[in-house]
């Protein structure tokens, strides 16, 4: 078996010292990615104490345009970004560009740029051996695959994948609509929502070619009309959850890590009961510990806190915390596990969440950045 030269590069990394002791020390870069106009320029960062909860901003980390998804790399060296336009080089394409991060300042300081190979992409992830960026394509309803040179830089697309069909909905599904690219665990696998054909994507990844191929079985579909937007795994690895946009719900999937197969267990609505408004979701996460999920509602404008059962897998509710803002379309929470950070696209906010280990609840600590129409929430390691 070829070994990546990626792998070597990777536990070389993983071994410097000042990044891992500025992790435990609860020191971190946190990267907003916008969608650009008047107020906003591209990349945003601040610097964050967990300790003490405090954000200092550090302003315009990298010019870019709608830098609406980021992913950061394995080495936390590199950050990557899907810049969600309908027109590149002249062909109906959105880009990704590859950033060497400075860990001290925080600057972005930009490599190249490389066709996504399809319009609108809304979704970056590095593999995790670091060899390559996936990318979705919303509106071109399509997957690519990119190498990541030894310096950081993005090579032109490997593997590429169109998917065609339609679902129910007239207005959103007549034609498909990758919303999301996630890699399993073993990384072996690429999972795509779609968002337009509701289904669940497989394609089995060799990371070292940069390639993709269909799985059998090649999809795991939900109920029709619901808009697969986002996934996750459980850090069990035994575990996967789809938050589906149209029908503000998430399924919760068994995953047989063996043949990259996901059956259904239960879906469970992102709404408190009696809800009547206009609703859809977008972002969902796991804590660390696969104790508690987290999922947003863009009209409820809220934190949907599920607990999972550990060994099913299944969710209960435990309450929806508003968001303090406006169509909450990203969140993340923060390597210590004890913040939730919230980005309210319509209001120009992230808020600022205290998390509850224990109990998963959410409590605003009064803290906001302010950044025009913020979209994707990342965090490494600062000097």
């Amino acid at each position: 078996m070829r070994t990546s030269p990626h792998f070597w590069l990777l536990a070389a990394a993983l071994l410097v010292a000042p990044l891992g002791r500025s992790a435990e020390k609860g020191r971190f870069l946190v990267y907003v990615g916008t969608y650009t106009g008047a107020q906003s320029k591209g990349i945003y960062a601040w610097r964050f104490d967990a300790g003490s909860g405090a954000a200092t901003p550090l302003g315009l980390a990298a010019e870019a345009a709608n830098p609406a998804f980021l992913a950061v790399d394995p080495t936390n060296r590199y950050l990557y970004a899907a810049s969600e336009i309908a027109t590149y080089g002249g062909k109906r394409e959105g880009a990704v560009s590859a950033f060497a991060i400075d860990a001290a300042s925080g600057k972005l300081t930009l490599l190249n740029q490389v066709s996504s190979r399809g319009a609108g992409p809304a979704f970056v992830t590095v593999d995790r051996t670091g060899t390559n960026v996936l990318v979705a394509n919303y509106t071109g309803g399509s997957v690519a695959v990119c190498p990541i040179h030894s310096d950081g830089r993005l090579g032109e697309a490997t593997a590429f994948v169109q998917h065609t069909g339609s679902s129910i909905n007239p207005q959103r599904q007549r034609e498909p609509h990758a919303h999301s690219v996630n890699v399993s665990p073993d990384n072996r696998f690429a999972i795509v929502a779609d968002a337009g054909l509701d289904k669940l994507m497989v394609y089995r990844l060799d990371a070292a070619k940069g390639a993709l191929a269909p799985n059998d079985p090649p999809f795991a579909a939900v109920k029709p009309g619901s808009g697969p937007r986002h996934f996750t795994f459980h850090p069990s690895g035994k575990f996967a959850y789809v938050i589906n946009e149209l029908a503000s719900t998430v399924t919760v999937f068994s995953y047989d890590a063996a043949r990259g197969a996901l059956s259904e267990l239960q879906t469970v609505s992102t709404l408190p009961q009696g809800f009547t408004g206009s609703s859809t979701t977008a972002e969902v996460q796991v804590d660390a510990a696969g104790k508690f999920l987290y999922g947003s509602n863009r009209g409820h404008d809220s934190i949907a806190v599920f607990a999972i059962d550990p060994a099913k897998g299944t969710l209960t509710p435990v309450e929806y915390v508003p968001t303090q803002g406006k169509t909450p379309r990203n969140f993340r929470i923060d390597p210590t596990g004890s913040y939730l950070f919230a980005a309210n696209r319509s209001s120009g906010s992230v808020v600022i969440f205290r998390r509850d280990a224990k109990t998963g609840r959410l409590t605003p600590t009064g803290k906001v950045l302010e950044v025009a129409s913020p979209a994707c929430v990342k965090f490494v390691p600062a000097k």
